[in-house]
């Protein structure tokens, strides 16, 4: 069971949060400022932290700069009803990995918290599965129900990016800065060959497969569920 540390001064706000979190399958600790949340953390190991901004002692900039500072992977979501773009840049270069702002659909928070949860379970063991397929980023192979086979690097990136965020559209120029580089001097078709090739290499894969949306890019679906 994942474990979600919620820093908020508002307790009805904090109470809230920890109701839904708990209904959806979730441990939940709390705190009511930055320096209360770095003391339960220096006793409970949590998995995600969601934190307000404007808070008593320790504000949520300074709380997310100080896990920064020792823990670059634990996934950090502010939720604050500080609107203002300044306001939202400042908690991302603090460190943050995603951003809402009050008032908020609680169900949409628990979606956030999903996909944040997710993209750090990728991160930390770089493997995806889907269905019967894995990607393993460090040897750069795909397991197709038990058959191992090495991509071509650009290939595997090209795909595990797409599988990373499945059903998520990525342009060719996006996919193109990422994977080749803003500098290189190669164009946006090398990006429809390389999708080709991959499509053709799992033309008999049922788990997932890459979609093109015209005018736009590509995006990859899954399949098998």
């Amino acid at each position: 069971m994942f474990t979600i540390l919620v820093v908020e001064d508002n307790a009805d706000m904090r109470e809230l949060f920890c109701t839904v979190l708990r209904d959806n399958g979730y441990r939940t600790l709390s705190a009511a400022d930055g320096e209360e949340a770095l003391a339960i953390t220096d006793k409970e190991y949590i998995d995600l932290m969601i934190t307000d901004i404007m808070m008593p002692n320790m504000d949520g900039y300074e709380l997310t700069s100080s896990f920064r500072a020792v823990n670059d992977t634990l996934p950090i979501l502010m939720v604050t009803a500080k609107d203002q773009f300044v306001d939202m840049q400042k908690g991302f270069r603090s460190g943050t990995d995603d951003y809402m702002i009050k008032p908020i659909n609680v169900r949409e928070l628990v979606l956030r918290v999903e996909a944040l949860l997710r993209r750090a379970k990728i991160s930390s063991e770089k493997k995806i599965v889907v269905g019967g397929t894995v990607l393993d980023y460090d040897a750069l192979t795909v397991t197709l129900h038990g058959e191992e086979s090495i991509l071509p690097q650009k290939e595997f990136y090209l795909l595990y990016k797409l599988l990373s965020y499945p059903n998520k559209i990525f342009t060719r120029q996006q996919l193109m800065d990422e994977i080749w580089g803003m500098f290189s001097e190669s164009d946006e078709r090398t990006v429809n060959t390389h999708i080709n090739r991959l499509r053709e290499r799992f033309a008999d894969c049922k788990d997932f497969e890459i979609i093109t949306v015209r005018g736009l890019g590509y995006k990859a679906v899954k399949t098998n569920e």
